[in-house]
């Protein structure tokens, strides 16, 4: 069983940063790659960027290459998602998930979630 939480949203303006945090329970943390999906209003949940467990591989979707970097740190049990450039469609609320099949980003790929922190860009 793996339990996230994540932190670090909040509202900022176009351009600025934000760096999400997420972090997990249990012993079984590196064997789990990492995602971040978000879901803004009325939209379906969509896939954001991966990492595999030993940290390694990275994977993100076309819309944040160049401006978000995921990174891990097993010790610690935490996942990060640093945010650059950001754009007001950006805006929703930011998942953590784990899951064993790799860098995938399907959603139904990830066994646990986390509640989801909101980030709000303005403008």
């Amino acid at each position: 069983q793996v339990q996230l939480v994540e932190s670090g949203g909040g509202l900022v303006q176009a351009g600025g940063s934000l760096r999400l945090s997420c972090r997990a329970s249990g012993r079984t943390f590196s064997k789990h790659a990492m995602g971040w999906f978000r879901q803004a209003p009325g939209k379906e949940r969509q896939f954001v960027a991966a990492i595999s467990g030993s940290g390694i591989s990275t994977y993100y979707t076309d819309s944040v290459k160049g401006r978000f970097i995921i990174a891990r740190t097993n010790a610690w049990n935490m996942v990060y998602l640093q945010m650059n450039s950001l754009k007001p469609e950006d805006t929703a609320v930011y998942y953590c998930a784990a899951g064993t099949l790799g860098t995938t980003t399907s959603t139904k790929d990830y066994d646990y979630w986390g509640q989801g922190t909101h980030v709000t860009i303005s403008s």
